[in-house]
């Protein structure tokens, strides 16, 4: 029987008035309705107050949590403008929270430099909140609208009178629980780490975070600006010299730049514009690394540190041990998305390496001691890249070879499409052979670790190379690694790291989550990265068997068969091979029933400064942490 065509004519097309569209889409305007989308509401509307700090005319924001879930975002800018908009025929703050691309940022001059450029920030907030509300002190008045779902309740209206010398604005807005998880609530740590950036970027910035669920509050105010960042970045790590910090402003366009040497091997570079963190770089991060190379090149040539028959450094070897910030103010910034992570205008390219050039050249003629120490650095930086290039062609040579066979106890699945398999590392011959046993043979392949791996965070890629487990890894995932790493070769969609529940298992967990974090970070960026969750026990009342992934859940299991007079056995697994295969495979492999957690990285400024705290060589940070945080351990095998 043929199908009936649908009908499609002129009633079929929809048009969404107003705010309706980002309802229905709320993904096109604040990138989803997940928990990470959920925080964005609270930066499109703190954006607006950073803006006004750009242009010079706010210097203090308060964020608040209320203890409904509420947030409260206040600054002292001018106030967002409410008289009557010539065209709408209504004050203009009403034209502003319920229209899309409607703001003060397109002319040009109202703000010199903006983030929020795509206009839809705080309308788009307004539309996927269940109320809203705004008021706007400027003129002598308070003035005030609330809205529902993103609809005005009434006209603009004067609430009070305010002194001549106090202007600003403040909004309030509650989340609507039927577009997003009514179930998430919002994160002070995340939110603190966003808004201690933001401070940093913008110098000379007031910004308090206050939690009413708790009673917890930040304040964040650094007059050196990226200088301070650097510093904060580096504070647990042994500097090479004191931060280099330049500034001019080209054609309108600001350039800022903070650079210091570290001696270790990481790299720790981060890009901003108008404040914005372009996770993917863009011209400005370019322009910074061709000019760094430049200018070291450059100096060690003219000062015969480099010999005639020495190859120049490559950028890798100027950038081994770098903290760098890079930071640009336009007025029209070029974005490659609404998302805002790469950064297109060509001429900055120009104009950052003009700064770096002539201000890191500068740095190193008036500190020549400094300078022989950065160049030292990168002769065994290129030494050690040729050595470490070698072991990576090696075990990719090795890998292609024995293809069929694969590395070590690997044992494969039958499965070829990625995006259908999954790679468990676990621990131990043990956990490998329980594994081995349970898994699904068609989509789950297992390798078993020998040992722990090498710390990476204290030695370079050749080093690195030489490790058996980490050879093996390499040549499983078949990546590669480093500057030669590629998702194109990923052989397993999932790659699982599945440890025991144990001091040693969280030690193996955090050995491999900085192996991939420092040499296959587009692992983790793409969502390949998951950490498996075994049950922490086993509780039996008869003939019912429960496993339970918490402490939480065992004291209320437990409260409520004893409640009830009844008897029970518990077993507390403290290794995945104390679980026979059928159990390993029905409560952590199975995919009807299992929980993972996916590997993610909200700030990787945050991330880089933990890993180095907690695997670099410096002892008193590590120890610090340790004794702050000891009394909020649970489980700790003795």
């Amino acid at each position: 029987m043929a199908k009936q065509p649908f009908s499609y004519n002129a009633n079929d097309i929809q048009i969404l008035e107003g705010l309706e569209a980002v309802r229905r889409r709320p993904g096109m305007y604040v990138g989803g309705t997940d928990f990470k989308a959920l925080h964005h509401l609270i930066y499109e509307v703190v954006d607006n107050s950073i803006d006004e700090a750009l242009a010079g005319t706010c210097d203090a924001i308060t964020v608040i949590i209320n203890e409904d879930e509420s947030i409260t975002v206040i600054d002292n800018g001018r106030g967002i403008p409410v008289d009557m908009h010539p065209e709408r025929k209504v004050s203009a703050l009403e034209v502003v929270m319920t229209t899309l691309h409607a703001g003060g940022k397109f002319g040009g001059s109202s703000y010199k430099v903006s983030g929020g450029l795509h206009g839809v920030g705080v309308s788009a907030v307004n539309a996927l909140s269940e109320w809203c509300e705004v008021e706007v002190t400027r003129d002598e008045k308070v003035y005030f609208q609330r809205y529902e779902k993103g609809f005005p309740q009434a006209p603009v209206k004067i609430i009070a009178k305010a002194p001549k010398s106090k202007t600003g604005t403040t909004t309030t807005f509650k989340y609507d629980a039927t577009i997003f998880n009514s179930g998430d609530t919002f994160k002070f740590d995340l939110l603190a780490q966003r808004f201690r950036e933001m401070a940093f970027i913008t110098r000379g910035i007031t910004i308090r975070l206050e939690d009413k669920r708790d009673n917890t509050q930040f304040t964040y105010y650094f007059e050196g600006g990226i200088s301070s960042f650097v510093k904060y970045l580096n504070r647990n790590r042994d500097t090479l010299h004191d931060v280099a910090f330049f500034e001019k402003e080209i054609d309108g366009v600001g350039v800022e730049v903070a650079i210091q040497y570290i001696d270790a091997f990481s790299e720790s570079v981060y890009a901003f514009a108008n404040t914005i963190n372009t996770i993917d770089g863009g011209t400005h991060l370019t322009g910074l690394r061709i000019a760094l190379t430049r200018s070291i090149n450059d100096f060690a040539r003219k000062n015969n540190l480099l010999k005639d028959s020495d190859t120049n450094f490559s950028g890798e070897d100027t950038r081994e041990g770098l903290t760098a910030i890079v930071s640009i103010k336009h007025p029209d910034p070029q974005f490659e998305s609404q998302t805002k992570v790469k950064l297109m205008n060509a001429e900055v390219q120009t104009y950052v390496q003009q700064v770096v050039s002539d201000g890191f050249t500068n740095f190193l003629e008036q500190n020549s001691s400094v300078a022989r120490k950065i160049i030292q650095k990168c002769l065994t930086s290129a030494r050690a890249r040729d050595a470490a290039r070698k072991a990576r062609d090696l075990v990719i040579r090795k890998s292609a070879l024995e293809s069929m066979t694969l590395p070590g106890k690997l044992a494969d699945c039958s499965e070829r499409d990625p995006q259908h398999t999954e790679l468990y590392i676990v621990e131990g011959e043990s956990a490998g052979g329980s594994a081995k046993q349970g898994r699904d043979r068609h989509f789950q392949a297992i390798l078993p670790l020998r040992g722990k791996i090498l710390n990476v965070e204290r030695a370079r890629l050749d080093k690195i190379l030489t490790n058996r487990e980490v050879k093996a890894l390499i040549s499983a995932l078949g990546t590669g690694i480093g500057e030669g790493f590629s998702l194109d070769g990923l052989r397993y969609g999932r790659v699982v790291i599945m440890t025991d529940a144990d001091v040693d298992g969280a030690h193996i967990r955090t050995l491999l989550l900085t192996f991939f974090f420092r040499y296959m970070l587009p692992l983790i960026e793409n969502g390949h990265l998951h950490i498996a969750q075994p049950p922490l026990y086993l509780v039996t009342q008869g003939k019912e068997k429960h496993y339970l992934y918490s402490e939480a859940e065992r004291e209320a299991l437990i409260k409520k068969i004893t409640a009830n007079g009844g008897r029970y056995t518990l077993q507390r697994y403290k290794g995945l091979g104390e679980m026979n295969p059928e159990q390993l495979w029905e409560t952590t492999m199975n995919p009807e029933k299992r929980t993972f957690l996916r590997v993610t990285i909200e700030d990787a400024a945050e991330a880089d400064r933990t890993f180095d705290m907690l695997m670099g060589s410096k002892v008193p940070p590590r120890r610090r942490f340790i004794q702050t945080h000891a009394k909020e351990v649970r489980n700790l095998d003795v």
